[in-house]
């Protein structure tokens, strides 16, 4: 048996995370990806790739921390659902969790802009293909 890298799997696939930050009004946090950047402009759920060694949840609560400038704790990850998707040569697979609990005010620091819009708003966002699977979840579970 080969021993596998934490994010990549034998068929060249990539492993990242994200997250549906939801505040007390039942909105979303949507960053945009800002310029210079592959999908440049468009919107996702905050997160990012997953570095070796690293399991998701640290990676996530790294990734808020260095994207968004909030504290987040591992047990605050709710595991939600995952995308899968092609992807330059290689393949995606999104792990998205529900975060409704963190510590600081979401600042746009990886970020062109941050905006705060309701399940059924994600619709009307132009969004990376990985992400738009996931809108019907979440309007479901929220």
């Amino acid at each position: 048996m080969t021993a596998l890298s934490p994010t990549k799997s034998p068929q060249n696939c990539l492993i990242v995370v994200a997250v549906a930050l939801v505040d007390k009004d039942g909105r979303l946090l949507v960053q945009q990806r800002p310029e210079g950047k592959p999908m440049a402009g468009l919107w996702e759920f905050p997160g990012g790739k997953i570095e070796p060694g690293e399991t998701p949840e640290a990676a996530l609560v790294r990734e808020l921390r260095e994207e968004l400038a909030i504290d987040v704790e591992a047990a605050c990850l709710a595991p939600a659902c995952f995308a899968s998707d092609a992807l330059d040569g290689s393949h995606l697979l999104l792990l998205l969790y529900v975060c409704r609990k963190w510590q600081g005010a979401p600042e746009p620091i990886d970020a062109s802009a941050l905006r705060w819009v309701r399940p059924v708003e994600l619709h009307g966002l132009a969004m990376p293909p990985a992400d738009k699977p996931l809108i019907g979840l979440l309007e479901a579970l929220l």
